[in-house]
């Protein structure tokens, strides 16, 4: 229970996987709080979904971007299978 307590502390929630591309790998994902940046280590949890990974790349609107912010729809290559509703975390180094 304790270390569950610290993970949260952890992390911070940031946005919300809005849909998944099987074939690319990839997650379509909401800003919803703060921002998230190329290097950031993002945890996504959900029902049956909890993996961690390093963000690689981003893009909005089929281009490159290397920091997101509230409100945009950022694609991200995922390590494994994400959900809709699925919650987005920025981990805390």
């Amino acid at each position: 229970m304790e270390e569950e307590a610290k993970s949260q502390l952890d992390e911070e929630e940031v946005g919300r996987v809005t849909h998944f591309f099987s074939k690319a790998s990839a997650a379509g994902i909401e800003i919803t709080a703060g921002s998230l940046k190329e290097g950031d280590t993002i945890r996504v949890k959900g029902h049956t979904t909890d993996f961690t990974q390093e963000v690689d790349s981003m893009q909005v609107d089929n281009a490159s971007v290397e920091e997101a912010k509230i409100g945009d729809l950022v694609g991200i290559k995922t390590s494994d299978r994400a959900r809709e509703h699925d919650i987005v975390y920025r981990v805390k180094v």
